[in-house]
């Protein structure tokens, strides 16, 4: 009886104190759960986002450059054409230094995004690009390279340190907690592509993926833990068997393990996707396609959007408004920067800084697809 007591009182002052115990982190949904969900969404079609004037996640994030009237005038811009999603990268470090003004910003950000009827896929993570991430104020675009002023998030110091991952959970908690409710926020990007070497002309970071496995179960369950409605998920963007988990690596068996809604990158033929997307669906959850659209190297939208139609998939093209990450370059802009020459085609981006479209076909057939009935693919032609 005595000790009865003593557990009591323990988990009533835990209580108090404010902590949550692990028990009331919320279980993954089921299959069944998941797709009941989806079948209540609208066909999702959006862009991977930042404004224009933003190099990168600091500078769209940051006080003194977080920029309320592009945002405005480029969400405008997506409703315009029938998209109704952004996927959106945050970063830890903007958090660690200023965690009320980055939920501040993120709510007028959700505000605007309201207005234009696109709802938001956050980015907590991202193993891409820049592993020395620093905040204030961000060098200016390399001449003629492609996403020149990325970083990633923790950043290879972060990662490697593990008296640091208190922080990087704490963050995780904190930002997936003050929104867990909001429905102006459609999922929640856990990790994008942790097993990604970094890119670019970058030093690797030692021992990255084994870090990485070591730590995205973590921010799994920090995230589980915050007991958000909306659901989680990582994508899978590289390797040739999806479908068979003996054949993904320890980061990706983890991905697949612990993603609500399954998600994956395509920058293919349309061969290559419908067969990625039908890895994908082999799970029985609903699917994202959170990154595709490199003109140059075969993925366009007349090519893997009504695939993704087809199949209920949700479509998240890579970049949206030409600015100062220069995704109108090509990935090989890294080896042979197009300083003179434009490439002879874009590969990213929907619109010009003008807000005039790239290409008016596509837009419009964006605009078709996004009016139709799920599952329907109108014929082609104006």
């Amino acid at each position: 009886m005595i000790r009865r007591t003593f557990l009591f009182s323990f988990a009533a002052v835990t209580l108090v104190i404010g902590a949550t115990p692990d028990a009331e982190a919320r279980d993954a949904w089921t299959k069944q759960q998941a797709n009941d969900w989806y079948e209540r969404q609208p066909w999702m079609v959006g862009a991977n986002y930042a404004p224009r004037t933003a190099i990168n996640q600091f500078e769209m994030w940051q006080a003194d450059t977080f920029d309320v009237a592009t945002i405005d005038q480029e969400l405008a811009w997506a409703n315009s054409i029938g998209m109704n999603v952004m996927r959106v990268y945050l970063h830890n470090i903007l958090w660690e230094e200023d965690p009320q003004g980055l939920k501040r910003r993120m709510d007028q950000f959700l505000t605007i995004a309201d207005k234009h009827k696109v709802r938001i896929m956050f980015v907590l993570f991202d193993s891409c690009w820049d592993p020395d991430p620093v905040s204030g104020k961000q060098r200016p675009p390399i001449p003629g390279v492609h996403n020149s002023g990325w970083m990633q998030a923790p950043g290879a110091a972060r990662l490697a340190d593990k008296k640091q991952y208190d922080k990087l959970i704490a963050y995780t908690k904190d930002v997936v907690g003050h929104f867990k409710n909001d429905r102006r926020i459609v999922a929640w990007d856990v990790w994008n592509e942790p097993n990604n070497g970094g890119g670019g002309n970058y030093k690797p970071t030692p021992r990255k993926k084994e870090l990485v496995a070591g730590l995205l179960g973590q921010v799994f369950d920090a995230a589980y833990g915050a007991d958000p409605v909306q659901p989680l998920t990582s994508g899978l963007w590289i390797g040739e068997n999806w479908d068979k988990r003996d054949t993904l690596d320890a980061v990706e068996r983890i991905q697949v393990d612990r993603s609500e809604v399954m998600s994956f990158h395509d920058y293919n033929w349309p061969e290559q996707f419908e067969k990625r997307a039908k890895q994908m669906l082999s799970y029985g959850r609903p699917v994202f396609c959170t990154e595709y659209m490199a003109r140059g190297n075969g993925s366009t939208f007349d090519g893997s959007l009504p695939l993704g139609k087809k199949h209920n998939i949700a479509m998240i093209n890579w970049g949206f408004v030409d600015g100062k990450s220069q995704t109108r370059l090509p990935w090989d802009s890294w080896k042979k920067p197009y300083t003179y020459d434009e490439p002879t085609i874009w590969f990213h981006e929907v619109f010009r800084a003008d807000g005039k479209p790239y290409r008016q076909t596509e837009v419009d057939l964006i605009r078709r697809l996004a009016s139709a009935p799920k599952g329907v693919v109108p014929a082609t032609g104006k």
